[in-house]
């Protein structure tokens, strides 16, 4: 069982965590053939800024399977022209050992913007020498606009889409929610807008399986029912539970923290019944 929940865990995060970009630290495991060199031109960062953060003297002593962590923002902005007021984005003419990882993080944008902004794939690799277009933040996900009497849509990550919703006085969140956004496609979930530092209580009883930072997630916390349900807190600033506690309904999970990119304080919460997701306004709350 333990072994199942990790790796619905590990699915969950990675099919959406380039949607939404937080403050929280970096860490990259350093594989065979890397050198601090290399991992710090992909982060788009100096290797001396990683050196100095890691405190590593002697780089050459790195070795495979090392934890590198990796400075919070990028040593030298990219070279790029001013933005277009009318189109919204930037040209910039790719470099050397440039990804799209490394112009994401230092243009403040996700990498699905940067994807969809271009057309590419989602296994594009860049080449040195053409042009790309970089999105202001913000300026890859349209401004809503009506769907309806009481929704408006606007794309979100690769694969995914929020919706507005009405918020229903009857249903009880994890948190007091001004705001309410439904998350479709790859994940379906909610999206919830409250106040920083406000406190994301669980909405039912069970065991923490996972409680930590994911990268674009803030710091997470997972519930697991007696009857099998896992419920996903991400978006938290601080934590106030571990891998391993017994709760009950009500205990207070974490703290709320902000969403960078929409500087918004938002709650990031789905629910799974084994390997499906289930609809979070319809789930037990006991």
């Amino acid at each position: 069982m333990k072994s199942s929940v990790k790796r619905l865990i590990i699915c969950v995060f990675l099919s959406f965590t380039a949607g939404f970009i937080f403050s929280e630290e970096i860490v990259h495991v350093m594989q065979k053939g890397e050198t601090i060199y290399s991992i710090a031109r992909s982060y788009g960062t100096s290797a001396d800024e990683v050196l100095k953060l890691n405190r590593i003297s002697d780089p050459s002593k790195v070795q495979a399977g090392a934890k590198i962590r990796i400075p919070s923002a990028a040593s030298s902005p990219a070279q790029v022209r001013p933005a277009n007021p009318q189109q919204g984005y930037s040209e910039y003419l790719v470099e050397k050992n440039d990804t799209l990882y490394s112009l994401a993080r230092r243009n403040g944008i996700s990498v699905s913007d940067l994807l969809e902004f271009n057309g590419f794939s989602t296994n594009y690799v860049l080449k040195a020498g053409e042009k790309i277009k970089i999105p202001a933040p913000g300026s890859s996900r349209p401004s809503p606009q009506p769907a309806g009497q009481n929704s408006t849509q606007a794309s979100g990550t690769s694969g995914t889409a929020t919706t507005a919703i009405n918020l229903d006085p009857a249903i009880k969140w994890p948190i007091k929610a001004k705001e309410i956004a439904q998350i479709t496609g790859r994940l379906n979930g909610v999206q919830l807008t409250g106040e920083r530092r406000e406190s994301v209580k669980s909405l039912t009883g069970g065991t923490i399986v996972s409680a930590g930072p994911y990268r674009g997630f803030g710091r997470v916390a997972i519930v697991q029912t007696t009857s099998g349900y896992l419920y996903v807190y991400g978006g938290c600033e601080t934590l106030s539970v571990k891998e391993g506690d017994k709760i009950s309904a009500g205990s207070e999970v974490g703290k709320l923290g902000i969403d960078t990119k929409t500087s918004k304080s938002q709650l990031f919460f789905f629910v799974y019944k084994g390997n499906t997701s289930v609809d979070p306004a319809k789930a037990p709350r006991t």
